[in-house]
């Protein structure tokens, strides 16, 4: 019989490709790690590991048993989830984006205080990258992410996503500009996130359909930074409605050709649907994102 335990090692490994990235994630010792894996394979009767240089990598045989590795882990979860009734609930660890841990959390946190008092909320500020990844991995529950127009997120087996609605993308300004259209933007300095990130490329996307390449000066995956550079005026930006929260944002914002959105949206595991705590969760941050409100330029 296969311990459930070695097991995830083995998933872990399969996902993030070496012993030390799954010890540095499950907060084991290296040579832990590679113990227990050996002991999965004096149970398996079989390699599931080869030398890869300096590194291991998974056998055939390895691969096929991380993947049912991931399933007996996916059954182990929903075993759980449906007695969470009879045994109270469980702790939800929550990832979110910046925008959304700094609104919408907060706001979902106030219903389920009132809902569910006895219901324990952990929560990360992720950027949706690396939440969505270690949803997979089994580190989170329940991730809040984004995704821009013409960037779809990875679609992952066992992992549902549901849209919380969508938030305006806006042109932001300095307090004391006048409303400009993008084209006219071509000579000023742009602050956006860094290079590699989905909102990134969706930015560059808009600027060259504008007609020009953006001069790209400040990169800062902190929103907060976005702001203060654009208020002290070295820079001009894109930014969601979402980051001001229910305050006016005192900058002057613009519209973007064809007045796009971007999609935010809950992640969880199929074999977590049906916990209750989850589910809880996820419904306080749908009513928390219905509840909040849009400041219009």
């Amino acid at each position: 019989m296969f311990e459930l335990r070695r097991l995830r090692l083995l998933h872990e490994l399969a996902l993030r490709g070496t012993i030390a990235e799954v010890a540095a994630a499950l907060s084991y010792s290296p040579s832990t790690v590679s113990q227990q894996l050996a002991l999965l394979e004096r149970d398996a009767g079989v390699a599931l590991l080869e030398p890869d240089g300096r590194r291991v990598r998974l056998t055939p045989r390895g691969r096929m048993l991380a993947e049912h590795a991931a399933r007996a882990l996916e059954l182990d979860e929903a075993a759980r989830a449906s007695i969470a009734d009879h045994v109270g609930w469980e702790p939800v660890r929550l990832a979110a984006m910046p925008t959304a841990a700094e609104t919408i959390v907060p706001a979902a946190l106030t219903l389920l205080a009132e809902r569910a008092p006895g219901l324990r909320v952990e929560l990360a500020e992720l950027p949706p990258e690396e939440s969505l990844f270690e949803l997979a991995a089994r580190r989170f529950d329940l991730v809040i992410a984004e995704q821009y127009p013409g960037h779809t997120r990875e679609l992952r087996d066992g992992v549902v996503h549901e849209l919380l609605g969508e938030d305006p993308l806006r042109i932001v300004l300095p307090p004391d500009a006048a409303p400009t259209p993008l084209a006219s933007l071509r000579d000023h300095a742009w602050v956006m996130e860094p290079a590699g990130t989905a909102v990134r490329q969706w930015a560059v996307q808009q600027c060259r359909a504008a007609g020009f390449e953006p001069d790209v000066r400040f990169e800062a995956a902190d929103l907060t930074a976005h702001v203060r550079l654009i208020a002290a005026g070295h820079a001009v930006g894109m930014l969601p409605d979402l980051i001001w929260g229910d305050e006016p944002s005192g900058m002057t914002l613009a519209e973007l050709p064809g007045e796009p959105v971007r999609e935010v949206f809950t992640a969880v595991r199929t074999a977590s649907r049906a916990d209750e705590s989850v589910e809880l969760v996820r419904t306080a941050l749908a009513d928390a994102f219905a509840l909040h409100r849009r400041i219009a330029p």
